[in-house]
Parts: structure tokens; C-alpha cells; sequence
């Protein structure tokens, strides 16, 4: 019983994942301004660390988690990248000379 509700769970979940990702790269694709195209790679990336996530516990295998890290990392700095190019129109500033 436990384990048939625990699969329905499981399914349902990726079922879920699966529509809002078709959501989040509906927006990436038509996102009106650049903006709108930052937060949606944001979604997509969670949504699919999480689909990651729930086929690590479905394959009951810990070698997924190290993908999830690398798309959390990947999505971090290009969100930071392009939010201070939109923001400033530089990604690196090479010529600010720092405080000491």
C-alpha cells in the first residue's frame, strides 16, 4: 500500500515537473524583455535540478546530487553575469581599483 502510494507520489511529481518546465521555457523563448528571460532560466534550472533530484530517488542512487550542485552553480553565476550586464552593461569592471 505504502509503496503504491509512494510510486503515484513519484509519478505524479515528475508529471508536475514536466509541465512546469514546458512553462518556464515558454517564457524563456517568448520572455517580452531580457529580464523576464533571467528569472525563467532561473525556474528552468530548479524545476530540473528537482527532476534530477526525484530520478535519484526513483534509480535509489546518491551520484545524481553531484549534477544537481553543478546546474545550482551553473545557473548562480549566469544569473549574477547577466543581471550585471543588463544593470551596468559590464560583466567584469577592470578598471575600478578597490579601496584598501
Amino acid at each position: 500500500m505504502i509503496q503504491a502510494l509512494t510510486q503515484f507520489f513519484i509519478i505524479s511529481a515528475l508529471v508536475i515537473f514536466g509541465i512546469a518546465l514546458l512553462i518556464c521555457l515558454l517564457r524563456l523563448i517568448k520572455g517580452p524583455t531580457t529580464a523576464d528571460r533571467v528569472v525563467s532560466f532561473d525556474a528552468t534550472s530548479a524545476v530540473v535540478m528537482s527532476i534530477v533530484g526525484v530520478m535519484s530517488v526513483i534509480m535509489d542512487t546518491v551520484s545524481f546530487l553531484d549534477s544537481i550542485m553543478l546546474i545550482a552553480i551553473i545557473s548562480f553565476v549566469s544569473s549574477v553575469s547577466i543581471s550585471r550586464f543588463i544593470g551596468g552593461g559590464s560583466v567584469f569592471n577592470g578598471n575600478n581599483k578597490r579601496n584598501r
